[in-house]
């Protein structure tokens, strides 16, 4: 009677392993994508296994205070449901991501102005080659995303998106879905544009200004004194933008979550 009682308590715990494995399966998708196209912790720069022990341990931890998704079959109906859940995960990220790339484009338009467009050097995110000047905006707007604590606010952005679309539930608007994306994308760049104007008019200043003279006095090589004074106008108007940067920045994070929190309605 002991052994048959031992028995039946092991099964039913093997049960309740397997049933708690196939729930954290199931938010370990959505999290798992948009930890995928996050910046700072998606793309190259992070080691697969760091990036898989995260989604691991927020899909166990989040499991925990959500309702329990359905039971895992193989059909057609769980098979659409992995892929819907994919597809939202990988939607958050992106919105995240976009406000990365907004800095990386004021970057690149800034490097053009101070010819260091030539300074390349390899990209953590894509791993392709990228302007040194996009990598400091990248940086900068990392360290502002952890100051913000925006961090924490993502995690809680996850939780959220399952209340407001659990697992299995069909999206609400299926073309606002897929409108949300590019639309934020008008509003990245038309951001990264205004980060990086007010040093390109300074700089289209001087390069005027050398070319004038350039005219004026043909003795005067405009590659050999105008490429440093833009050099060093330019890193003194960085230094004088880094001081203004927070705001605009928090700013953008914040119309990005706004946009990741209405794809799940």
């Amino acid at each position: 009677m002991a052994v048959v009682d031992t028995v039946t308590l092991t099964t039913a715990s093997g049960l309740d392993l397997f049933a708690m494995l196939g729930t954290v399966l199931w938010y370990a998708v959505r999290i798992g994508a948009a930890i995928q196209v996050l910046p700072m912790l998606g793309g190259r720069g992070m080691p697969r296994r760091a990036r898989l022990m995260i989604t691991l341990a927020l899909a166990a931890a989040i499991s925990t205070v959500l309702p329990t998704p359905p039971a895992m079959a193989v059909d057609a109906a769980t098979v659409l449901g992995v892929i819907r859940e994919f597809a939202v995960g990988v939607a958050i990220g992106l919105m995240l991501r976009l406000a990365f790339e907004a800095g990386q484009l004021a970057g690149e338009l800034v490097s053009q102005g101070m010819g260091l467009s030539f300074a390349t050097m390899a990209d953590p995110l894509s791993g392709a080659s990228s302007p040194v000047l996009s990598q400091w905006f990248y940086l900068v707007f990392g360290m502002l995303f952890f100051t913000f604590d925006a961090h924490l606010a993502l995690i809680t952005l996850l939780a959220d998106s399952y209340r407001s679309l659990p697992i299995g539930v069909a999206l609400p608007d299926t073309q606002a879905f897929l409108a949300a994306v590019p639309a934020f994308f008008t509003t990245c760049l038309r951001a990264g544009v205004l980060l990086a104007l007010p040093v390109v008019m300074a700089l289209l200043a001087v390069n005027i200004a050398f070319g004038v003279l350039s005219r004026a006095a043909s003795q005067l090589n405009p590659m050999a004194i105008g490429l440093p004074v833009s050099l060093l106008v330019g890193l003194l108007l960085l230094m004088m933008l880094a001081r203004e940067l927070q705001a605009p920045v928090q700013h953008l994070f914040n119309d990005a979550f706004s946009a990741a929190r209405g794809l799940t309605g």
